[in-house]
């Protein structure tokens, strides 16, 4: 399903459903100490019910299933939610296509619900009655997120400079570490109770790199076919000028608590 946003690469389309399968082959990549830092604020965890809106693959309630907590996971992209099923194989977690702004869950239903790599997609003014009617009193919103930080690694920033060559309005670029932003809108209702963010080193070799950077909206997620074969020549051959056989990235993770007044 094509999204288009006038905030994001200067209103070029993209659909997830392009690039799944490479999603879900490069994507699941968070450290263990990002999934750490989750646990430490004891959320998602045993006996609580948890919504993961934009799941994509389900990377995220695929990897804290473990943790005990009831899950399930929506994404507007019905070739991500086919990829989440195959990959949660086992695991009993509920996932269903749908778009955040229309979750139709019962009222009180969830103690946590979860963004991860998605909340500025999100319409805030449309969906924010529905994470009040849907969290029960005292619920969180957990807003999660982990990017590569170009300015202070050489393999990132080479990589990126060659995904704006491709895409000159891909807004993704440039990242620096820095808070999420959570608009005003939810200020009247919930409280920001807890925000971190922190340093990672995320190891690679030049073929899950590589993947990684197809991967992202930027690339595989917008470019026509041609475009991304014209690419995947191109950083390819730059892989194998600047990168060693295994490598670590410097990403940051951020995390933000919102509860419920």
């Amino acid at each position: 399903m094509n999204i288009t946003n006038q905030t994001i690469d200067g209103g070029k389309a993209f659909d997830w459903g392009n690039i799944s399968a490479d999603y879900a082959k490069f994507r699941d990549i968070y450290p263990q100490e990002f999934y750490n830092k989750i646990t430490r604020q004891n959320l998602c965890i045993n006996g609580q019910s948890v919504l993961d809106l934009g799941t994509g693959t389900g990377v995220l309630p695929r990897n804290m299933y473990r943790y005990g907590a009831n899950w399930i996971g929506t994404d507007i992209s019905e070739q991500q939610i086919k990829q989440a099923k195959l990959l949660s194989d086992g695991m009993d977690i509920q996932y269903y296509v749908q778009s955040a702004e229309n979750a139709d869950f019962p009222d009180n239903t969830f103690d946590v619900i979860t963004a991860c790599q998605c909340f500025w997609y999100f319409s805030h003014e449309q969906l924010l009655p529905s994470f009040l009617r849907i969290l029960k009193p005292g619920g969180c919103i957990l807003l999660l997120y982990m990017a590569w930080l170009p300015f202070e690694d050489k393999i990132a920033d080479a990589s990126e400079r060659l995904v704006l060559k491709y895409n000159p309005k891909w807004s993704g670029a440039n990242e620096t570490t820095r808070p999420i932003s959570i608009p005003k809108c939810y200020f009247p209702h919930f409280e920001l109770t807890f925000h971190e963010e922190y340093p990672l080193s995320v190891p690679f070799t030049p073929e899950s790199w590589h993947g990684r950077m197809k991967a992202c909206r930027g690339i595989g997620a917008s470019l026509a076919p041609h475009e991304i074969a014209a690419w995947e020549q191109e950083h390819t051959k730059l892989l194998s000028e600047i990168a060693p056989a295994a490598f670590t990235v410097a990403h940051y993770g951020a995390l933000a608590i919102l509860k419920k007044k």
